[in-house]
């Protein structure tokens, strides 16, 4: 990861530590609801630091072991590349999707933001130190 792609105060001392901000982005991804979703940059608002980029850059780095399909892009496309495994997932928890037409490249769905937008509210006491910010 380049020093640029971390938010200042984040860049790792010992290139096999995981960045602080990078813990903190699968922290919160961790506890996102199976069902709902939050976009890269809802990621980066709820953690009151970086950016979409910089969150699209730990997930792709780093967020194989969390539910990455639960981190998304903010038009409800599919992640490119993981459209079927991600698909499948969705369907499996029940996460609001936007059936797409016959003319739609691939034909594959979007995601349903309206209904599947998580605000972080609710989280468990559990996580409530894990992630800087909101209650």
């Amino acid at each position: 990861m380049s020093e640029q792609s971390l938010p200042d105060g984040d860049r790792p001392e010992n290139a096999d530590a995981l960045p602080e901000y990078a813990e903190r982005v699968l922290d919160v991804t961790e506890v996102i609801p199976p069902g709902r979703v939050m976009t890269y940059g809802d990621m980066a608002e709820y953690l009151e630091e970086g950016g979409p980029r910089q969150v699209g850059r730990v997930m792709s780095l780093y967020g194989g072991g969390v539910p990455w399909w639960r981190v998304v892009r903010a038009d409800g496309v599919l992640l490119a590349g993981h459209e079927l495994e991600a698909l499948d997932r969705y369907r499996e928890e029940g996460t609001p999707l936007k059936e797409a037409s016959r003319a739609a490249e691939g034909h594959l769905p979007r995601l349903d933001l309206k209904r599947a937008r998580w605000d972080g509210g609710g989280r468990s006491q559990e996580h409530d130190g894990r992630a800087q910010g909101h209650t």
